[in-house]
C-alpha cells in the first residue's frame, strides 16, 4: 500500500510542475509555500511532543540539513527539466538515478559488482541521454543535458542519503518530524533566495503560486513519508522497492506526458526509456 501510494504521488509531481510551468506560475514562490505546507504536514503527523532541542542534538539532524539543501536545489532542476525537457525526460533522469545508491553499496556495503550490475549501471547513463534528446536536435549538445545530469545526479544522492541516515539515525516513530525537518530548512532556504530577489527589486508576487505551493507540499510530504514506510517493510528488500517505484513512476510520467500533454516521444527517446526499464531490472537481479 505504502509503495503504491509513493508511486501515485512521485508521479503527480512531475505532473504539477508541469501544469506550474503551463500557467506560468512562480516556480520558486511555489516550491518555497511547498516546503512549508510538508513541514506542516509532518508536524501534524508526529504524536510526540516537538522539542526543539532534542532535535538539534539528534544524530540525523546534520544530515536533514544536508538533505534540506539538496531538496530544494534539486526540486528546482526538476521543475526547470520538466518544463524545458518534458515529464518523461525529467522522469527519467530522476528515477535511473537508483544507480547511484548502488554504487554507494559498492563500497560502503562491500558489495560486489559483477558484469551485470557494471552493465546496469552503464545502461542506466545511456537511457538517460537518450530519453534527454529531442526530435530536432541530431547532434549531442550540452545545452540540453546539463539538467537531465544535474537531475540524475542530485536524485540519486538524495535517495542514498536518505536511506543510509533513515536505516541508521532515525528511530521508527521519527519518520514525519524527520521528514518535516528536512522541509522546513529547505523552506527558509526558499525564503533566504525570496528575500535576496526582494532585495534586488526583482521580486514579484504570484498570488497562484501559494494554491499551487500547497497542492505541491501535501503530494510531496507524502511522496517521501510513504517510500520511508514502504523501505521500512521487512518482507522487501530496499533494493526492490526502490527499483519498482523508479520503474513505475518513470511509465507512468511517459504516459501521462503523452496523454494529458501531448508530449511526442521520438524512436530515440523511447528507446531510452526501454533501456532504462533493462538497466534497472539487471542491476537489481545482479
Amino acid at each position: 500500500m505504502f509503495l503504491i501510494l509513493s508511486i501515485c504521488a512521485s508521479t503527480l509531481i512531475f505532473v504539477i510542475f508541469k501544469i506550474i510551468g503551463k500557467r506560468n506560475i512562480n516556480t520558486l514562490q511555489a516550491i518555497v509555500v511547498n516546503y512549508f505546507t510538508a513541514f506542516t504536514c509532518g508536524v501534524l503527523s508526529y504524536d510526540s511532543p516537538i522539542v526543539i532541542n532534542d532535535i538539534i542534538a539528534s544524530k540525523w539532524f546534520f544530515g536533514a540539513l544536508f538533505l534540506g539543501v539538496l531538496f530544494i536545489s534539486v526540486f528546482n532542476v526538476m521543475a526547470l527539466t520538466a518544463q524545458r525537457n518534458g515529464l518523461s525526460v525529467a522522469s527519467v533522469s530522476s528515477k535511473m538515478s537508483v544507480v547511484i545508491p548502488i554504487i554507494f553499496g559498492l563500497f560502503v556495503y562491500n558489495e560486489a559488482l559483477g558484469w551485470q550490475k557494471g552493465l546496469g549501471i552503464l545502461l542506466a547513463l545511456v537511457a538517460v541521454y537518450l530519453a534527454s534528446l529531442k526530435e530536432k536536435n541530431k547532434a549531442f549538445s550540452y545545452k540540453n543535458l546539463w539538467l537531465p545530469i544535474l537531475l540524475f545526479l542530485g536524485s540519486g544522492t538524495i535517495d542514498t542519503t536518505i536511506k543510509y541516515i533513515e536505516t541508521t539515525y532515525v528511530p521508527d516513530n521519527g519518520i514525519p518530524i524527520f521528514s518535516a525537518t528536512i522541509f522546513l530548512i529547505a523552506g527558509l532556504i526558499g525564503i533566504g533566495l525570496l528575500s535576496a530577489q526582494a532585495i534586488q527589486k526583482t521580486l514579484i508576487f504570484d498570488t497562484k503560486s501559494i494554491i499551487a505551493g500547497i497542492i505541491l507540499g501535501i503530494v510531496n510530504y507524502y511522496s517521501i513519508y510513504t517510500l520511508l514506510k514502504a523501505l521500512n517493510a521487512e518482507s522487501f528488500e530496499s533494493s526492490t522497492i526502490f527499483t519498482v517505484n523508479n520503474v513505475a513512476i518513470v511509465m507512468f510520467s511517459t504516459l501521462l506526458g503523452l496523454s494529458l500533454f501531448k508530449e511526442r516521444l521520438s524512436i530515440k527517446n523511447w528507446t531510452g526509456i526501454g533501456i532504462a526499464i533493462i538497466s534497472i531490472i539487471l542491476v537489481t537481479l545482479a
